[in-house]
């Protein structure tokens, strides 16, 4: 058993931070800090790339699919590997690589020697480290944390991604606007090595080695799993509805917002922050909302939140003002996040331990390639039928994740099921 401050058990999500186990405490650090670098990162680069070497849409296009093809070529790889090796080396390793490729990026810009093809080359070292981590960490969540903690360990590893996501971007525009680009590299250099520190110290619980088996058959057994098992197939496919809706919705949005509610940048830039906020209270609200309600009607929160949400913004249709569009994108932090740490914790819950790694690489992969066919039929039906249509067709998306979700098993839950053996 993890060492623990815990003295009683308490349902999913009822436990305050404290009471989980210390262990879990270094890796929740340690995901503040890499989610932090992450992000500030994220945001500094396509600024730097504009403001120091005059990119244009399209170049920061490139260098966005550059960023995003780790997530699709490695999350598989790295999922068997995370089944049998060490996790926690494996989430050492990938920081390590994240901070060097980090270093570079501040390296290259104190000596104005930065190029496109160097941001993309580290854009994809760095976006692989972040691809091993994000396999890696929910598959040591379950080992270092009792079961009926869970909820409470996944509440607090999303409200630090979602402080991230809500302030690391806010922090990189100011850093780059005061100092350039080194200051805000600085600063995701600091964090991500301070993320390999608080990873250095995570003890790991020994597992028992896994026979070698050919890594074919090891991929065919995870997804066989995901795609026969009552309860993951509809989390899988709620997923894979959401991710193509959410895109269809992004690909139309900043156009629809300036044009037709006629927002300003820094009024969809006010609109979009609404997404991060509503995600911090979402992941604030989770341990309590969890306590409370039968857990199925936790995980199907989400969804129908977010066709409230798309419904808010279809409105805007009718009534055309920024309200509706940033009350939008509250809603979809606050519910989608309620989605993410429920259904983590369910999947964590009925994956056997030593298939963790491949479930999680599998979700992630399936999940990152819905986005880009998202965003591709968002441009062909704007183009043909102008944002309306997307917003329309996002909305109908919306509507099939929901109803996939609320008509499987996973809905009739009371309570989480027994632990995979």
């Amino acid at each position: 058993m993890p060492e623990s401050d815990a003295t009683t058990a308490a349902a999913p999500g009822l436990a305050s931070p404290t009471a989980l186990p210390r262990a879990f405490g270094h890796l929740a650090s340690a995901n503040l800090a890499a989610q932090a670098a992450e992000q500030v990162s994220l945001a500094a680069v396509p600024m730097v790339a504009v403001l120091a070497l005059q990119a244009g849409p399209g170049q920061i296009g490139l260098l966005h699919m550059v960023q995003s093809l780790p997530f699709l070529l490695l999350a598989i790889p790295l999922g068997l590997l995370a089944d049998r090796q060490s996790r926690r080396r494996l989430m050492l390793a990938a920081e390590a690589l994240r901070a060097l490729s980090l270093a570079a990026l501040l390296a290259g810009t104190a000596n104005g020697r930065l190029a496109l093809a160097l941001l993309g080359v580290l854009g994809f070292v760095g976006a692989a480290g972040t691809v091993g981590f994000s396999v890696a960490a929910p598959a040591l969540v379950p080992a270092l944390v009792p079961r009926p903690l869970l909820g409470a360990a996944n509440s607090r590893l999303e409200l630090a991604r979602s402080v991230a996501y809500a302030g690391g971007p806010a922090l990189a525009g100011a850093l780059v606007g005061w100092a350039g680009g080194s200051l805000a590299f600085a600063l995701a250099t600091a964090l991500s090595l301070i993320a390999v520190a608080l990873l250095a110290r995570l003890p790991e619980p020994p597992r028992a080695p896994a026979p070698p088996r050919h890594p074919w058959l090891e991929l065919k057994e995870g997804a066989a799993l995901v795609w026969q098992h009552r309860l993951l197939r509809p989390i899988l496919l709620t997923a894979v509805a959401w991710n193509l809706s959410w895109f269809v919705l992004q690909a139309a949005y900043v156009p629809y917002a300036m044009r037709s509610l006629g927002l300003e940048a820094q009024a969809v830039g006010l609109t979009l922050a609404a997404y991060g906020a509503g995600m911090v209270l979402g992941a604030l609200a989770a341990p309590r909302i969890l306590a409370a309600l039968p857990f199925g009607t936790v995980v199907v929160l989400g969804p129908l939140c977010s066709v409230l949400a798309m419904a808010t913004m279809a409105a805007s249709l009718l009534w055309p003002t920024g309200a509706l569009a940033g009350a939008s994108f509250f809603l979809f932090g606050a519910g989608p996040i309620l989605w993410t740490i429920s259904s983590t914790t369910l999947r964590q819950t009925v994956t056997p331990p030593a298939l963790l790694g491949r479930v999680s690489a599998i979700f992630l992969t399936v999940n990152m390639g819905a986005r880009p066919v998202g965003a591709a039929i968002g441009a062909a039906v704007g183009a043909h039928g102008g944002a309306a249509a997307c917003l329309l067709l996002a909305l109908a998306g919306f509507g099939v994740q929901a109803a996939v979700i609320s008509l499987s098993p996973v809905r009739g839950l009371a309570q989480l099921p027994p632990h995979a053996a």
